[in-house]
């Protein structure tokens, strides 16, 4: 069975909506996760739903963003049929309730592995911490000089190990994957979210848009294959920054959830990142800009318009 969002984040805060997951005819509720809720057929067909919710730093936010798991499921859907020569994907052919939609997504159960897989083609976020302090990401020696926002030479496969709930992803290395998949499959994984990555990078910078790093993940069928599970490419999973403003060497404007963390960091929020009480309920300008953020990603990306 697949395993959306694995870990649920802390206790508390669910926030948005289908939290908890709700009772739906022909369907068992198997999981909730950060974001998605997961509900199985009686035939084992899934469906794998995005709430409002949003997360950072592990938490759950108390306060929904508007439109947000729509989004997420309409962009992924478009991502995943771009992608089919790169990588099959869970997806399939079946009726979604009526209560669901433009939000859920039928798919085909898969066992997941235990690995996010990074693709880093920009030097932030994590990378950027791995190479000030070892002038390297994922054990690569990267040239001296480059800054926050620098493009990498060439993109870089960074995963991290899937922590229990309410923990932090650890970076792992190559070694820790070969033992916890196999070599074989870690150099599948590598291939596949390298390929992921430069398809996307390509296609959004058609449209403007750089793709600093994105995350995925992978899971077997009951056949053996490898195939590209949960969402693709989203701003949640992905940071997207527009061309026009890119210039290395500080934050980069953003079409993601870093608006979000950069609030709740802020002296506005009060809140200590570090400490154990929950993050604050976000501010009315907040959930609007953010939703505005998530709006103008899809429409630069598929060039479709947003209709909610």
């Amino acid at each position: 069975m697949t395993t959306a969002d694995a870990g649920a984040g802390h206790a508390g805060a669910a926030g948005g909506t289908l939290a908890g997951g709700g009772s739906v005819p022909g369907f068992r509720h198997v999981y909730s996760g950060k974001v998605r809720e997961l509900y199985q057929a009686d035939d084992g067909m899934l469906l794998l739903v995005a709430s409002d919710r949003i997360s950072a730093f592990d938490w759950v936010l108390e306060t929904p963003i508007p439109d947000k798991g729509k989004i997420l499921t309409q962009l992924s859907i478009w991502w995943f049929d771009r992608l089919t020569d790169v990588v099959p994907n869970q997806l399939v052919d079946a009726p979604i309730p009526a209560e669901f939609a433009g939000r859920a997504m039928a798919c085909r159960p898969l066992e997941m592995l235990p690995v996010e897989c990074v693709a880093r083609g920009y030097l932030t976020g994590s990378g950027l911490d791995d190479y000030r302090r070892d002038g390297a990401v994922w054990g690569i020696a990267l040239p001296a000089g480059l800054t926050n926002g620098s493009r990498l030479p060439e993109p870089i496969f960074d995963p991290d190990s899937k922590a229990p709930s309410g923990q932090h992803d650890e970076n792992i290395t190559a070694a820790e994957l070969n033992s916890l998949v196999g070599p074989e499959t870690a150099a599948e994984l590598a291939r596949i979210t390298l390929a992921v990555y430069r398809r996307g990078a390509d296609l959004a910078a058609e449209r403007g848009i750089i793709v600093a790093d994105t995350k995925i993940e992978l899971g077997f069928d009951d056949s053996g294959v490898l195939r590209l599970a949960d969402e693709v490419l989203t701003p949640d999973s992905s940071r997207f920054w527009p061309a026009e403003s890119w210039q290395p060497g500080r934050s980069q404007v953003s079409f993601d959830k870093q608006y979000v963390r950069d609030w709740l960091t802020s002296p506005a929020s009060g809140w200590n990142r570090y400490g154990q009480q929950p993050p604050p309920p976000l501010p009315a300008d907040v959930v609007e800009q953010t939703r505005r953020t998530y709006v103008t990603a899809f429409e630069r990306i598929t060039g479709k318009r947003w209709r909610g």
